[in-house]
C-alpha cells in the first residue's frame, strides 16, 4: 500500500497567496468580460477595444437582428401568410424518350412515386418589396441534411438578414447573418427537420425590393411574414 507523504506547511500557499490569486483570477475575468465578451455578444463597449477589434460591430449585428426577428416573430405570431411564388415550377419535365417507362416502373418498385421523385427537387424565384422600417421572412420546408441553392439580391439598398431554421420541439439555429448587405448566395443543408429560410429587414430611408432564387431539395416554399 503506497501512502503519499503530506505536504510540509511552508510549502502550502499562505493565505495571502491565495486571495491574490483569486483576485488575479477576478480582474483578468472581468477584463475579458469588458474587452471581448460583452462587444462580440451584446454590442457593449466600454474600453473601446472592441471597436478596433471589430467585435463591437459584430455584436450590434447579433443583438440587433434577435430584437427584431422576435419582435417581428411576437408580432406575426398568427397563421403564416401564404404568398404564390412569382415563379415557381418542379425541374423541368424531361423529354419523353424510350426507356422513362423501364424508370417509372423501377421507381414504383422500391415504392416511390415518379411525382415524389420530380417534387424532390424544385425551383423558385420570390420577389418583396419592403418599405423603410419594413421586414419579411420565406421558410424552406427541408428535412435534414437536405440541401438547396440560393441567391438573392436586395435592389435599392442593402438590407439586415438573418439566414436561420426552426424545427420541432423548439429546435432553432442560426446560419449566418449580415448587415447593409446587398446580396448574398450559397447552399443551405438543413441541420434538422423544419422551416429553412431569410429573415430580411429594410433599414434604409427608401424601397427595397428583395428576390430570392431558389433550388433544390425542398417541399415547399412560404412568405412567413
Amino acid at each position: 500500500m503506497f501512502n503519499s507523504q503530506a505536504p510540509k506547511t511552508e510549502d502550502l500557499p499562505t493565505s495571502a497567496q491565495l486571495v491574490k490569486s483569486t483576485v488575479i483570477s477576478a480582474i483578468a475575468a472581468g477584463a475579458i468580460l469588458i474587452t471581448v465578451v460583452l462587444p462580440s455578444e451584446y454590442g457593449i463597449d466600454p474600453t473601446g477595444v472592441g471597436s478596433v477589434l471589430g467585435l463591437t460591430e459584430m455584436g450590434e449585428i447579433k443583438t440587433q437582428l434577435a430584437e427584431e426577428a422576435e419582435m417581428d416573430r411576437q408580432a406575426g405570431e398568427a397563421q403564416p401568410v401564404p404568398v404564390q411564388p412569382t415563379t415557381s415550377h418542379n425541374s423541368t419535365q424531361p423529354v419523353p424518350q424510350q426507356g422513362s417507362s423501364i424508370l417509372d416502373r423501377i421507381i414504383r418498385e422500391f415504392g416511390v412515386s415518379a411525382a415524389y421523385a420530380q417534387a424532390a427537387t424544385r425551383k423558385d424565384e420570390m420577389s418583396v418589396t419592403l418599405q423603410p422600417g419594413e421586414a419579411t421572412e420565406i421558410k424552406l420546408t427541408m428535412s435534414k441534411g437536405a440541401k438547396a441553392t440560393y441567391e438573392w439580391t436586395a435592389q435599392g439598398g442593402g438590407v439586415n438578414y438573418d439566414m436561420h431554421a426552426d424545427g420541432d420541439g423548439g429546435k432553432t439555429t442560426s446560419y449566418k447573418k449580415g448587415r447593409a448587405e446587398p446580396t448574398d448566395s450559397g447552399e443551405l443543408e438543413a441541420a434538422f427537420d423544419g422551416k429553412h429560410g431569410w429573415f430580411w429587414r429594410n433599414r434604409t430611408s427608401s424601397p427595397v425590393t428583395v428576390t430570392l432564387k431558389t433550388s433544390g431539395a425542398y417541399s415547399d416554399i412560404k412568405r412567413m411574414m
